[in-house]
């Protein structure tokens, strides 16, 4: 069948609106009809730069969230007719069509009380703050300090805080209100300079991140959550500090099934508590699919979430 898609066609310039021929599914993988798409910053940095060498007419796209209207051969037709949310490999044609085909084991089922809209925008910044909250043991009521309170941060602060943790924020625009809604001690406008903490999650990228690393105390932890600490910072069997790194996209290439079994479960789990509201979820702004390209746009140049109803 023919279906709607928005394709790759250079670098750094609008999506183009196409048809595609849509085969029915391979064996273990399944066809979602799309009925949300969510827009997050690795879809426009992607279509601006291009690394992994889209060639012309790639559909791209990680995060949607719709209906199962067909399974592959020797899968468990379960999943027909269910409502699922899902995070998509960056290799292969992605969420931005109003169907999309994908490893039956990558879905996480929706709740009732989400919706389309919130589902899609969840996948992306709730399974990235997922990693990068169990990259660290728990120790209930260690001081830990989070940069760069973006939509996948607003999500980690809450985790961290349920497992009691004492949460610490640095951030010039989070305010004193968002952080009493989830439990953040603190916010500074600026690193302290007496305090030292257990862990240290960072998004504001890995030059930022290595000044930040003396507040670590001995046996702490950094999880860099953009890019990537690439030389340590102390001399070896000083401080010992256990440095982290956070790729969601890169488990699509390097995980195994019960990796993703895992990860699919947790994420529902995850799914529930918002739900049950007992996470506090920020509302995306909603775009057409005929605007898709104004999504992209948006979401670089506001900063704020973007969902596109199919």
């Amino acid at each position: 069948m023919q279906v709607n898609v928005w394709q790759f066609d250079k670098v750094g310039e609008p999506l183009i609106s196409a048809t595609k021929t849509f085969n029915l599914p391979a064996a273990g993988r399944i066809t979602v009809k799309n009925y949300a798409i969510g827009i997050n910053p690795v879809d426009w940095k992607f279509i601006d730069d291009n690394p992994r060498n889209w060639q012309p007419g790639h559909v791209p796209g990680v995060d949607g969230a719709g209906v199962v209207v067909a399974v592959g051969e020797g899968t468990d037709e379960y999943l027909l007719g269910k409502r699922v949310a899902y995070h998509h490999s960056l290799g292969e044609d992605g969420s931005f069509a109003d169907h999309t085909t994908l490893y039956s084991n990558r879905v996480m089922e929706i709740p009732d009380g989400v919706d389309f809209p919130l589902a899609a925008a969840l996948p992306c910044p709730m399974l990235t703050a997922w990693q990068a909250f169990s990259k660290v043991p728990v120790r209930a009521g260690a001081d830990v300090l989070v940069t760069g309170m973006g939509a996948v941060n607003k999500l980690l602060v809450q985790l961290l805080v349920n497992a009691g943790f004492n949460v610490y924020v640095i951030s010039g625009s989070f305010t004193q209100v968002q952080a009493e809604a989830m439990g953040v001690k603190k916010v500074y406008r600026h690193a302290p300079k007496e305090q030292t903490f257990y862990a240290l999650f960072d998004a504001n990228g890995p030059d930022y991140a290595v000044k930040l690393v003396p507040l670590l105390e001995a046996n702490g932890h950094v999880v860099s959550i953009l890019g990537r600490i690439g030389e340590l910072v102390d001399a070896p069997f000083t401080r010992t500090i256990s440095y982290h790194e956070i790729a969601l996209g890169a488990l699509h290439d390097f995980g195994d099934r019960a990796q993703w079994h895992r990860l699919m479960r947790d994420g529902e789990a995850l799914l529930r508590n918002v739900a049950e509201h007992s996470m506090v979820v920020e509302i995306p702004n909603i775009f057409e699919f005929g605007k898709l390209n104004d999504a992209l746009q948006f979401s670089e140049q506001v900063k704020r979430k973007a969902v596109v109803i199919v």
